[in-house]
């Protein structure tokens, strides 16, 4: 039996690594992605091992830097679940004044959606958007969350500094990611089906290691 061979690597070089590998392997297939762009996509492409990212990403005009900007301007990141709460490094965020937060499990939360018959990530938008702070949205499972901010931002002029639309499934998801492209807000979402906490985690992990 052929042994397969084991590449001995430090573990705080790991990570190193496997972004060299995923750089080559998308100059292989001859893909160029903008340097500002190249972190996020990289870490996305390291999170889920999916080159497919690569193409189905969608940034809005300079949507970066005014995400970093946002950071330090002590913008709080609101996510809809607890999976990309924990993934999120709130270390960094803290030292520009923000917070991580996630709504879902809150008993108000539950029971205000059972009353209304809407989805627990619906009525978590609401409170979110009542945060004194700037705002970002990281939202990687929920389409209704996509949904419910799209109608705040078109009815009380609600504006947050980004919203990271990668919600992952089959109902809803792909056209509620599709009203966040069509709106004037920052964005930063994955077209079609795929996406996930762990993407939206990664998203907003790329952007603050890198202010």
């Amino acid at each position: 039996m052929r042994m397969t061979e084991i590449k001995h690597i430090k573990p705080s070089d790991i990570e190193k690594e496997s972004f060299n590998i995923i750089r080559n392997e998308l100059e292989e297939m001859g893909k160029e992605i903008d340097k500002v762009l190249e972190p996020t996509v990289i870490r996305v492409i390291h999170t889920t091992a999916d080159f497919e990212y690569a193409d189905t990403m969608e940034f809005s005009e300079g949507v970066i830097e005014k995400a970093k900007d946002a950071i330090k301007r002590g913008a709080h990141i609101v996510t809809d679940t607890n999976m990309a709460l924990s993934g999120i490094n709130k270390k960094t965020l803290e030292k520009y004044g923000g917070m991580v937060h996630c709504f879902m499990a809150d008993e108000d939360v539950a029971d205000e959606a059972k009353s209304r018959n809407v989805t627990r990530a619906y009525v978590s938008m609401e409170k979110a958007a009542k945060i004194d702070a700037p705002l970002i949205f990281a939202i990687g499972n929920a389409p209704t969350a996509l949904i419910k901010l799209r109608e705040l931002m078109d009815e009380e002029e609600f504006k947050p500094e980004l919203i990271i639309g990668v919600p992952v499934g089959f109902v809803n998801v792909v056209e509620a990611k599709e009203l966040i492209l069509g709106s004037d807000v920052p964005y930063i979402v994955n077209r079609g089906r795929k996406g996930g906490s762990g993407v939206a985690a990664a998203i907003c992990n790329s952007i603050l290691y890198n202010i």
